[in-house]
């Protein structure tokens, strides 16, 4: 530690304060934008488990998928929410630490079930006669246990490595508590931090990157030489999936941005439309998304609603 320096036990969230007389607007649009998050990706997951002809693996990794958009937004959410109409706007570092926890588990379960989609469409398009003994309701069952075991063991390790820190600083301009960002605010040694960092950025990047790549490549080979209707198979059941996987690559790119790069050329409302893009877009669009290009699942719903009635 260093001499001198006073240690900081509260972080403050420079961004919010760009907001101005705008917060209102703001608050708003977020809690509308949560509402419908929770509506949506609830009622597609109720769908799922209710009827028992969705019990298949590709629905039981949209549930999984739906079920990691309720715990982003959940985490999060309610603090934007809060601080948003907030005049103080700090956080605890322990809370700052949690909430980083919570951010970096959700995109990690996040392009992990993607990856493990993009398998599953794999073998439903290259291997359609044996896709129902290589990909079983266990096998899909136990590939979304250790995504989301994977992803929590990973990052605890980067939860335990930031308790021990000492900051020596208390300002990020970020919406959020971001790792990079709180990291740099140390004044006790990050090597350990630093190394662990890049190696799971790496992890985070290449473990769902392989298979991904492997599976639309190798789609993509059997759509070249397959039959018409083969094309219209792959494009049909992988569109939904592509979409969401560029949509969260997007959000991908721009957190990376935000967290490396100094913003403050950019306008202060695009960068507040930036930080959230993130953990809204894909949370907000997965379930319309799916919920409108699957057909059994739009089928399941509107008999479901009609029994309501």
């Amino acid at each position: 530690m260093m001499e001198n320096s006073t240690i900081f036990t509260r972080i403050i969230l420079g961004a919010y304060l760009q907001m101005g007389t705008l917060r209102y607007f703001y608050f708003m649009i977020t809690a509308l934008v949560y509402v419908i998050i929770i509506i949506s990706n609830t009622s597609l997951i109720v769908v799922i488990c209710m009827h028992r002809s969705l019990h298949e693996p590709m629905y039981i990794f949209l549930c999984s998928l739906f079920m990691n958009e309720l715990y982003g937004s959940t985490g999060l959410f309610p603090f934007l929410l809060i601080q948003i109409l907030s005049d103080i706007h700090t956080v605890s570092v322990p809370f700052c630490y949690l909430q980083i926890f919570c951010l970096y588990t959700y995109a990690n379960v996040e392009f992990c079930t993607l990856a493990v989609m993009s398998y599953d469409r794999y073998l439903a398009i290259c291997c359609p006669l044996q896709y129902n003994t290589l990909m079983t309701f266990n096998k899909a069952v136990t590939f979304i246990s250790v995504v989301w075991l994977y992803s929590f063991v990973k990052f605890m390790i980067t939860l335990s490595l930031n308790i021990r820190l000492t900051l020596c600083g208390n300002i990020i301009n970020s919406l959020l508590c971001r790792n990079y960002l709180v990291v740099k605010l140390a004044c006790s040694d990050t090597k350990v931090n630093n190394i662990y960092g890049l190696f799971g950025i790496v992890l985070t990047v290449l473990v769902p990157l392989l298979p991904i790549l492997f599976s639309y490549m190798t789609i993509l080979k059997v759509c070249f030489s397959g039959s018409r209707q083969t094309r219209q198979k792959a494009v049909s059941t992988c569109t939904p999936h592509l979409t969401s996987l560029i949509n969260f690559s997007f959000g991908c790119f721009f957190e990376i941005i935000q967290s490396r790069f100094n913003m403050t050329g950019v306008p202060g409302g695009l960068r507040i439309i930036l930080s959230m893009y993130f953990v809204i877009l894909q949370p907000l669009l997965n379930p319309i998304m799916y919920g409108l290009q699957m057909s059994r699942i739009r089928h399941t719903f509107k008999n479901l609603l009609s029994s309501l009635i």
